[in-house]
């Protein structure tokens, strides 16, 4: 406290004649010796003239005039229009407010409540947010692992049902080499497509198309191609032609069907792929167990022979997108019409809607009480405010919970939509809620910097980012250059250099230590040229980023940490923000911020920043 004090008392009178713009604002303790020094020159002219005294006087915080401030009542004032005690006490009366307003701005919740009496509202608010918004994303996870473990279970089925020969551990590399085995491919999907009803284990039914088929048997060609490796010449015209034929299961006579197909002809020499299409229907009846209406699913199930390269290799894939639909007239025993989880969501909306009207209004608020301060400044003491104490009156913390808040509500509506099975966009509604349930998480440190101990990482974060992002600014441009090296030089030697976005993802584990024994091992060694290089290419990018760029990378925080550590011990600068509120000693408990003016609707502007005046010193 003493060393608190002896700081504020070097701060500079903003109501001296020093303040009007005729001084450099910086240099608060030269602006001190000065009001001395005129206290000596000019006392003689002042005693016992109370309407003779500078306009700029000050009275201390029990009532009594400081002298010792100015010395010549020629000195103009902006904000009074007459030298008459009236104005002179009502200026004071008035720059003493907005201190009070500035101070009361800056306090914590618990300050707050001791200011003014009012109970911390918001902050309650946003710890029941965090557990209705945690609570609504578990009960969102639980529902959605149901419906992702359907999905790909079903898909596992498909592979094994429509895939001749099909093994788990050659999925990605799942191909054929010979006519033959292409045409068994084929007809072995659309014969096992057709037994589907006595065959599966599980309950499917088929999906008719517009034209009465359900199975779509396609190929795509050139619509000219000779190909003549013998001369070494070739024709092609690149415009792609679509065969198609239709199926139609459980048709009556079966004789006719399996002629349409089984003749159906291949263009190997200009053969792009082969694509087999048709529908599923299913229910998820498992979302019962989660006292959930089971699900109706509709699978849309490609399969593709894609010959594209004419590599004499026609690799073999299953792709499976399904779409979820309310079932009509579902009927569970026991079990009636359960509207809990979507009154939860209105709820948990309805919060998070209440929170961002109150997160709103506090930054709608700081940003007037900035107007009112740069106006004081400029009209009172004829001073423009920095930028730098503008961004004060701006709490990003509010701003995260506003976009939290937004993620939120968003994630609700499309929630409700789910369960009402009017929408399927699981993938967005994923992705909502999770963001939202993050940063309101880390929201929470908000309210671990009311303590100094606490508040240590985002004074850290706050002091090491510039400079954090000059140097990855910096190490980004070698890090793209390496990238680049990398997949233009050892993509054709290397798998896990094939594609840009896997170069990164190689190079980024390679500099946190993961797999390194692995990428130097799987360097194919058919050049030799290029495995010098990718020796050349690995040990320098290991050692350039492992011994300097990570070495300097935590230097930079420990160096940010060291200079939070030991502020405190050394002098540091203060703002004309923070020299302005430190003239205002009032306690909090005083029963002098009572009287100041706000909202007549105190509910929603409690807790209006998270800060106290004294953590905001510390910071700066």
């Amino acid at each position: 406290m003493e060393e608190r004090e002896g700081r504020s008392s070097s701060v500079t009178r903003y109501g001296s004649t020093e303040g009007s713009g005729e001084h450099d604002h910086h240099d608060h303790h030269d602006h001190h010796d000065h009001h001395d020094h005129h206290d000596h020159h000019d006392h003689h002219d002042h005693h016992g003239h109370h309407d003779h005294h500078d306009h700029h006087g000050h009275y201390d915080h029990h009532g009594h005039h400081n002298h010792h401030d100015h010395h010549d009542t020629n000195h103009s004032n902006h904000r009074l229009h007459s030298p008459t005690a009236g104005h002179w006490v009502g200026a004071d009366q008035e720059e003493e407010a907005i201190r009070r307003k500035l101070k009361y701005f800056f306090m914590s919740p618990c300050d707050k409540y001791h200011a003014k009496g009012r109970k911390p509202y918001k902050l309650i608010l946003q710890l029941l947010k965090i557990i209705i918004v945690t609570a609504q994303l578990v009960m969102f996870g639980l529902s959605n692992q149901v419906v992702v473990t359907f999905k790909e279970e079903n898909t596992e089925t498909f592979k094994h049902l429509f895939l001749k020969d099909y093994d788990e551990s050659s999925d990605d590399s799942f191909a054929v080499y010979t006519q033959s085995d292409v045409y068994d491919q084929i007809f072995y999907a659309v014969e096992q497509y057709l037994a589907v009803p006595e065959t599966t284990v599980g309950r499917y039914a088929y999906v008719y198309g517009e034209n009465g088929s359900a199975l779509s048997l396609c190929q795509q060609y050139y619509k000219k191609g000779s190909i003549d490796p013998a001369n070494d010449t070739f024709t092609i015209d690149p415009h792609i032609i679509t065969d198609c034929v239709g199926v139609i299961p459980l048709a009556v006579p079966q004789a006719p069907l399996t002629v349409s197909y089984r003749n159906f002809t291949l263009k190997f020499h200009k053969l792009i792929n082969v694509s087999i299409e048709f529908q599923l229907k299913a229910i998820n009846i498992q979302t019962i167990i989660n006292n959930e209406i089971p699900d109706c699913y509709t699978f849309h199930i490609t399969i593709v022979l894609d010959n594209k390269a004419h590599s004499g290799k026609v690799k073999i894939r299953l792709e499976n997108q399904a779409s979820i639909k309310e079932c009509k007239d579902p009927s569970v025993s026991g079990h009636a019409e359960n509207y809990t989880r979507v009154a939860f969501d209105v709820a948990v909306a309805l919060v998070c809607m209440l929170s961002l009207l109150l997160c709103g209004r506090s930054i709608l608020r700081g940003f007037m009480l900035q107007q009112e301060f740069v106006q004081f400044f400029r009209d009172t003491l004829d001073r423009k405010v920095c930028w730098a104490d503008r961004m004060e009156f701006v709490n990003g913390w509010y701003i995260l919970l506003t976009i939290s808040d937004i993620f939120t509500i968003t994630g609700s509506i499309i929630k409700i939509g789910i369960e009402s099975k009017n929408m399927s966009s699981y993938d967005l509604c994923g992705i909502l809620l999770g963001t939202s349930t993050l940063l309101v998480w880390v929201g929470v440190i908000r309210y671990l910097t009311f303590f100094q101990k606490y508040n240590i990482l985002i004074v850290t974060l706050r002091a090491a980012f510039p400079n954090v992002i000059r140097f990855c600014c910096c190490v980004a441009v070698i890090y793209l250059g390496y990238c680049f090296c990398g997949w233009i030089v050892l993509g054709p030697y290397h798998v896990k250099f094939r594609s840009l976005s896997m170069v990164s993802e190689c190079l980024f584990s390679l500099i946190n230590g993961d797999d390194m024994f692995v990428t130097f091992a799987e360097m194919q060694e058919s050049s030799t040229l290029v495995w010098l290089f990718s020796q050349v290419y690995l040990y320098t990018f290991i050692s350039l980023f492992i011994y300097m760029v990570l070495s300097l990378f935590i230097a930079l925080i420990t160096g940010a940490y060291e200079t939070i550590k030991h502020q405190t011990q050394e002098a540091f600068h203060i703002t004309d923000l923070h020299a302005f509120i430190a003239e205002c000693t009032d306690a909090p408990n005083s029963g002098k911020f009572r009287g100041l003016e706000t909202s007549p609707c105190s509910f929603f502007c409690c807790c209006d920043r998270t800060t106290t005046y004294e953590d905001v010193l510390l910071v700066n």
